[in-house]
């Protein structure tokens, strides 16, 4: 049983509702901005973004010849961004849904959760941008590199998630959970730099993707307060 300390009443979480849904709106039309204005510079080979992300690459790429120890690190701290890990978190979640007959809360985690991944893949061809490539190494994966999947799908785990329980969460628990959020989107996108596979743009770009996508989502299925697919609390 969940109990949600009393905020002011339903006026006040009416109140919230209303302008929580043009700030997604916003948020989501920003983050769209910025995926497209990365991937016209990744097109167009724009000199200067191009140089920002070799110079990042260079930076914090920390080489082939690291430690196994520190190799196998990275590749946990990596690990949230993939499709297998948001499976593993979400599935349970899935069938609680379904159990207490939340169908709209249901569609709208298949919707963001499961259809990041091909969409992503879908913008890897179009923007066709190739991975980095060192000269001791690097990458060496025959997939695209503009947008970040793992990037990408690590942003719509942890907004999902935000939204999901933010209702069900007391102010300071929403704090933390805020922080720890944004910790681990931080902490999944270095690492895709710190293992040589990603460039900066590419980072950001599926940063933006995943925030755009889960505020779509939950915009078009009503995950918002006092939406159709918004979590209540159970009495």
């Amino acid at each position: 049983m969940v109990n949600v300390p009393p905020d002011g009443g339903a006026a006040l979480t009416r109140s919230r509702a209303t302008r929580a849904v043009p700030a997604a709106l916003g948020s989501t039309v920003v983050c769209l901005v910025v995926l497209a204005l990365l991937g016209a510079g990744v097109r167009s080979g724009s000199e200067a973004q191009m140089r920002l992300d070799a110079a990042v690459s260079e930076a914090l790429y920390v080489g082939d010849d690291r430690a196994g120890g520190l190799g196998g690190l990275l590749e946990v701290l990596t690990a949230p961004g993939s499709w297998w890990f948001r499976a593993v978190v979400f599935l349970p979640l899935l069938v609680l849904l379904f159990r207490r007959r939340s169908f709209w809360t249901a569609g709208w985690l298949v919707a963001a959760v499961a259809l990041v991944g091909p969409l992503t893949s879908l913008l890897k061809e179009y923007f066709g941008r190739v991975r980095p490539d060192f000269s001791e190494g690097g990458a060496r994966l025959d997939s695209l590199s503009y947008p970040s999947g793992h990037s990408s799908g690590i942003a719509t785990l942890v907004a999902v998630a935000l939204i999901l329980a933010w209702p069900l969460l007391a102010s300071r628990a929403r704090r933390w959970a805020l922080a720890g959020g944004i910790v681990l989107v931080l902490l999944v996108g270095l690492t895709r730099m710190w293992l040589g596979v990603h460039f900066l743009s590419d980072v950001l770009g599926g940063w933006a993707f995943g925030v755009a996508w889960s505020l779509l989502t939950a915009l078009l299925f009503g995950a918002f307060a006092e939406g159709r697919a918004a979590l209540r609390p159970m009495s």
